[in-house]
């Protein structure tokens, strides 16, 4: 089982969206037995709270159903349960290394690179950009996913 972590600063836009879109394609290519999927923030501001609506907004408009989620902090422990820790940007990056300590697996990530891009995912939460955001969400996702499939190609 292959199990991901998506993080930014909040939890409530991108990861959320990024936690969403990516478990809504799995579930279409029937794989959704072989991966754990969630998302975190690096800061304390918004845990509790349910997505931003507009990320729950762009999600419904393309179909995507929205995971049921409150936001919640990394933690250090996420390390050792999670194969990939994936963050929008490269603060989150900074950010999740200094609450993980190293990463000496590997496993850190920038969602757009499983795109072919070195760009960061912008934040809707100061864009209000929504669609853009999707946009980059989803080349990420669908790259991570044919990264992954091909990780798995052994056991399917």
């Amino acid at each position: 089982m292959i199990k991901i972590l998506f993080v930014c600063w909040g939890n409530i836009c991108r990861s959320t969206m990024a936690e969403s879109v990516m478990t809504y394609l799995v579930k279409e290519a029937h794989l959704s037995n072989q991966f754990y999927i969630s998302s975190a923030a690096t800061s304390r501001e918004e845990i509790g709270n349910p997505p931003h609506h507009g990320t729950v907004t762009k999600l419904r408009q393309v179909g995507i159903p929205v995971v049921p989620h409150r936001a919640v902090q990394m933690t250090g422990e996420d390390y050792e349960k999670y194969d990939y820790l994936i963050g929008m940007e490269d603060l989150n990056l900074r950010y999740m290394l200094r609450i993980v300590g190293e990463d000496s697996e590997h496993k850190l990530y920038k969602l757009s690179t499983f795109a072919g891009q070195s760009g960061d995912i912008a934040d809707p939460w100061y864009t209000g950009n929504f669609d853009d955001t999707y946009r980059d969400v989803l080349a990420g996702c669908q790259g991570l996913l044919e990264h992954c499939k091909k990780q798995l190609g052994a056991t399917l």
